[in-house]
């Protein structure tokens, strides 16, 4: 595994480009393959790229504000502390690897944004510990725990469709989350990654000749400039902590009577207010809220101007049919015993060009469900096969790794060796889990 590490790193730091370039790439690609596999000119395919370039505004900002609101809680004092003490108590190379692991899965599960900052947080923290950490598999070891988002509380897949009046209503229902997120398969899944991938990631440490440690500058601490304090009524306020407790109040209530009337329903935007209220309350003053929410902000720049892009080419793949094509490949393939597996399969290469839950949802739900109900099968696991299909390839789609890459001062080219192998790892469970259960 050594070796084989070693070849895929030298290989992915030689050829891998920067993500904007890769979607820039994927673009022309998608462009070309929609004239060729399918009846549409350069024009038509020029034009749905243009179509399709705002249209994920508002699942864009949906997604802006969990990574920010995520970014925002993991860096609150009581977070930071719980991270340092943690990490104070980690002494070896491999006790790191696993653990920041088993952390990263933990919140990614609980939430993606989260989790993507809170992993990469605490791997910079581990730095600063443990010493001959090679820092690249530890990064790699933080963003692996994203694997797992499409099968926990913040998938978006799942909570769109237990929303009341969702695009596909009128085909499947309102389905409940006890059967995508809490059903058997989904919890076979969940559960043995969580068990074994720390593992797996601790076998792919480098011999110690081969181990890259981190700069010491990336550990730098950056201190969050708060503006000085001034003896007037807006100075005070912002200092204020009746006006944290007031809107803390407000959106506890709110939360507690939302899982009081409705059980406990969980869409975006109820994790998003969560998190927002959650990471007012632990900043403690406006002030010091607002300057970890300006902080946050710029993780979310790769989002922000590649999300476009994306519509773009998810404009084309739709508006021409390339989409149906390559679902269509793996449709006439299957059975009703396969036919989960292979919607798994055919998510993952979908989720190449169209990297979003929601926005690959809205693309292979409509050809998806069509085959579902030809053959029988169950609206609920097709789903789920879609949603795991978007967050598996996103190990080796550097779209996604860009906020963990950000804070650890590192290129996708430095992780994307690890993450293959971690992609090989976790194909073989996800596929164990759609043809078993």
């Amino acid at each position: 595994m050594k070796t084989l590490t070693k070849i895929s790193n030298t290989i992915m730091e030689k050829y891998l480009p920067d993500p904007y370039i890769f979607v820039t790439i994927l673009t022309v690609l998608v462009l070309l393959l929609g004239v060729t596999l399918t009846d549409s000119s350069p024009l038509d395919m020029v034009t749905y790229w243009g179509d399709g370039f705002w249209g994920l505004l508002s699942f864009t900002m949906q997604m802006v504000i969990v990574l920010a609101a995520g970014h925002i809680l993991a860096n609150s004092p009581v977070f930071k502390k719980v991270l340092s003490t943690l990490a104070s108590n980690i002494k070896t190379p491999s006790m790191a690897i696993i653990v920041v692991t088993f952390v990263s899965l933990i919140a990614c599960w609980i939430n993606w944004g989260f989790g993507l900052v809170i992993g990469a947080l605490f791997a910079k923290e581990i730095a600063r510990h443990v010493q001959k950490v090679d820092y690249r598999l530890l990064i790699a070891s933080a963003y692996s725990g994203f694997v797992i988002w499409h099968g926990g509380l913040a998938g978006s897949v799942p909570l769109s469709i237990a929303t009341e009046g969702h695009t596909f209503a009128d085909i499947m229902g309102v389905v409940p989350t006890k059967v995508t997120l809490f059903s058997t398969y989904n919890l076979f899944i969940v559960i043995v990654i969580m068990l074994t991938l720390p593992f797996f990631n601790r076998w792919m440490m480098p011999k110690e000749k081969d181990v890259v440690e981190v700069d010491p500058s990336l550990l730098a601490e950056e201190k969050i400039a708060l503006p000085p304090v001034e003896n007037n009524f807006a100075s005070r306020s912002e200092r204020s902590y009746i006006l944290t407790i007031l809107i803390g109040a407000i959106g506890l209530g709110y939360l507690m009577h939302h899982f009081i009337m409705k059980g406990f329903v969980l869409d975006l935007n109820v994790v998003n207010t969560i998190f927002i209220v959650l990471g007012i309350i632990f900043h403690g003053t406006p002030q010091r809220f607002l300057a970890a929410a300006q902080d946050a902000i710029k993780t979310t720049t790769g989002i922000v101007f590649q999300f476009p892009f994306y519509a773009g080419i998810m404009g084309m793949m739709t508006a021409s049919g390339l989409a149906a094509v390559f679902s269509g490949w793996f449709v006439n393939i299957s059975n009703e015993h396969t036919f989960y597996l292979f919607t798994f399969f055919s998510a993952g290469l979908v989720n190449f060009f169209v990297p979003s839950g929601g926005g690959q949802w809205a693309v292979q739900a409509p050809i998806m469900l069509d085959a579902a109900t030809k053959l029988g099968a169950d609206y609920a696991k097709t789903a789920m096969a879609i949603a795991w299909g978007d967050a598996w390839t996103n190990m080796i789609q550097p779209f996604w790794a860009l906020p963990a890459l950000a804070i650890a001062g590192l290129k996708a080219k430095d992780i994307m060796g690890f993450c293959l192998f971690i992609l090989f790892y976790t194909g073989i469970i996800i596929s164990i889990g759609f043809l078993f259960f």
